[in-house]
This record gives C-alpha cells, structure tokens and sequence, in this order.
C-alpha cells in the first residue's frame, strides 16, 4: 500500500476525499489522508503547508485546490495562456517548480472548483437541498447549464458563474458540506471522470505512481 497525503482547500474537499475519493483509491493499493487547509487566502500558507507534508518523504503528496479563486500571487496564475486545461497545468507545474520539485509531489487543481464535479450527472442532485428538495423543474434547470458548456469542468469561475453560486441559486438549502459529498458519491469517482477530463488526470496520476511509475 501506497500512502498519499492530499492537501485540501476546506472541509467540503475534505470530506469528498475521506468518504468518496479515498474508498476508490484504497481498492487501488492507495491509503489516502485528507489535510485541511481551512482555506486558501495566502499562497506563502500553502508554500509552507504543503513542504512540510513533503517532508514526509514515504508519502505521495498532491493537492486539490480550486482553480477558481486561488491567490493571485499564486505562481502560474497570472502568465498561465490557452484553454482551461492549459492553464491549470501550467500553473500546476508552476507551483511544483516552486516548491523545487519535491519527488514526491504533484501539484493538482479542481477546474473551476468542486461544485463543478457535480455537474457531471445533474439527476443526482434530486432530493438535494431543504424540503422539499431538488425536483425536476431544479434539476432541469442544472442540466440547462451542463448542456451550455463543453464539460463540467467548463463552467466559469465569476463570482456570480462559479458552479457553487449556480447550484446555490435554484437549489434552496443546499448545503456544500453534506449535499456535495452525497451527490459526489452517488455520482461515483468512475462517474466524474468520465466527464472531467482533468479530474480523471489526476486520479489516474494517482494510481500510477503508487505503482511506482515516473510522473
């Protein structure tokens, strides 16, 4: 068994880590931990958080930060050119050059943010939210907006854009904690990937260098 130490932006992301994303990796020989990083303002926080995991030199360390709303001094965050996907790897390959390329880590961002996951089978939303729940009028509307964009990890990352405030704005009482993870895991991580080209990078990134291949 391989352990893998992923550095999270908040507790939504590291609830969906310890109750959806780590059963998956454990059938895949991989022992992953979720580390809470209560949020994201400052860059030089992250610098710090994230090399003192990867001192744990047995471990794999990744992260799951959202590409929307990363500080702005990230490193790759103001130069990062081309699609969506171009510029989360470009910044991911920023902040692992700035954290001198640490053999054991490799940085990973969520595009745009978490709540986009969730796009990737709108139906599981039903029942979401308070009484009486996510309906099908809701859920409609969820799927209107999935269809306007190439994939989930599509959809913007305004403040007023963001999948978070999209799904907050039709689905009343919804709740990032609990709902989120939920819907996630009736979704599946197999589910998501196969809409969230990114995120299945990433997964699949995983698994490979717990098995020892290069990255």
């Amino acid at each position: 068994m391989k352990r893998l130490l992923i550095y999270c932006e908040g507790l939504t992301e590291e609830i969906f880590v310890k109750d959806v994303l780590a059963p998956y990796l454990l059938q895949m020989g991989v022992i992953a931990r979720p580390i809470s990083a209560g949020g994201v303002s400052r860059y030089a926080q992250i610098k710090k958080d994230i090399a003192l995991l990867c001192k744990d030199s047995d471990a794999m360390v990744t992260t799951m930060l959202d590409f929307y709303g990363l500080p702005s001094d990230t490193p790759g965050v103001k130069s990062a050119t081309g699609t969506i996907y171009e510029k989360a790897e470009q910044i991911e390959v920023a902040i692992e050059a700035d954290m001198n390329n640490y053999d054991n880590l490799f940085a990973n961002l969520i595009v745009h943010e978490f709540e986009g996951l969730l796009f990737s089978k709108t139906s599981e939303f039903e029942g979401a939210g308070t009484a009486p729940g996510a309906r099908k009028r809701e859920i409609a509307r969820l799927q209107e907006i999935k269809a306007a964009f190439p994939t989930p990890e599509h959809i913007n990352n305004s403040y007023d854009t963001a999948p978070s405030r999209r799904i907050e704005g039709i689905v009343l009482g919804y709740q990032k904690t609990s709902d989120g993870t939920q819907i996630a895991n009736r979704i599946g991580i197999d589910g998501i990937s196969a809409e969230c080209k990114h995120f299945a990078a990433w997964v699949s990134k995983i698994i490979s260098m717990a098995k020892g291949e290069k990255r």
